[in-house]
């Protein structure tokens, strides 16, 4: 990881929960998000979907899990969840909030290398806005694989680099619309989706779907479409 990425993320902690602070953008992102996850893992690992919980019996990590606006609602949905952060501030607050919503989740203040060198492993891996702030990608992805349980599944989520990811989630979205604290992301560490996808299957995993995500100005919200010039998702298995 690179430290002055935890450090920047855990100087915001007490605003994880806040729908309004500074990751206001994330609870915005969050319910297609989990829709994708929830589709995907269900079609996947052939669950039916419309269950409260029909994830029961399997287990997830969620990598820099900050706050836990993904490992709660995964909890709830029948996973066992196992959220780690390189930020021990992140950590204390996921857990606390878990705590204070009755909520069974491990979470830890590691690191993915850490957690793939004492041989853990889960059937779903959640790789969400993470990437694109590590410092070295390839040895991060690598310990994300590891993670993998043989026949399991991780979804990644990260911003392309184009000109458009560069006006609209960098200058747009830190420096004009103030949706996020300015200095949040560097474009040069932003990854197109064939560097992604080339780089996860170096890792031994088999890419699925590659699937992009987009803000619609006028409902306000995200949505799913074939336009990964800025946000995307990609879902690879561990064969």
């Amino acid at each position: 990881m690179d430290p002055g990425e935890v450090e920047k993320f855990s100087a915001m902690a007490d605003e994880w929960w806040s729908p309004t602070g500074k990751f206001a953008p994330l609870h915005a992102f969050n319910p297609v998000r989990l829709a994708f996850i929830r589709q995907e893992a269900a079609a996947y690992f052939d669950r039916d979907n419309s269950p409260l919980r029909p994830f029961e019996g399997l287990t997830l990590l969620d990598i820099g899990c900050g706050g836990g606006l993904l490992s709660e609602p995964m909890a709830r949905l029948g996973f066992a969840v196992t959220g780690v952060d390189a930020s021990e501030r992140n950590v204390s607050v996921a857990a606390q909030h878990a705590r204070n919503g009755e909520l069974d989740i491990a979470y830890r203040a590691t690191t993915a290398e850490s957690l793939a060198g004492e041989g853990a492993a889960f059937d779903v891996v959640l790789n969400m806005e993470v990437v694109e702030h590590t410092a070295d990608v390839e040895m991060f992805l690598n310990a994300c694989a590891v993670l993998i349980k043989p026949g399991g599944l991780m979804v990644v989520a990260t911003i392309n680099r184009t000109l458009k990811s560069l006006a609209l989630a960098k200058i747009g979205a830190e420096y004009l619309l103030g949706w996020l604290p300015a200095g949040t992301h560097d474009w040069n560490k932003f990854l197109p989706p064939a560097q992604l996808r080339s780089t996860l299957a170096r890792c031994g995993l088999e890419i699925c779907k590659t699937q992009g995500v987009s803000f619609d100005p006028f409902s306000w919200g995200w949505r799913l479409t074939r336009d990964t010039d800025v946000n995307y998702m990609i879902v690879a298995v561990q064969p």
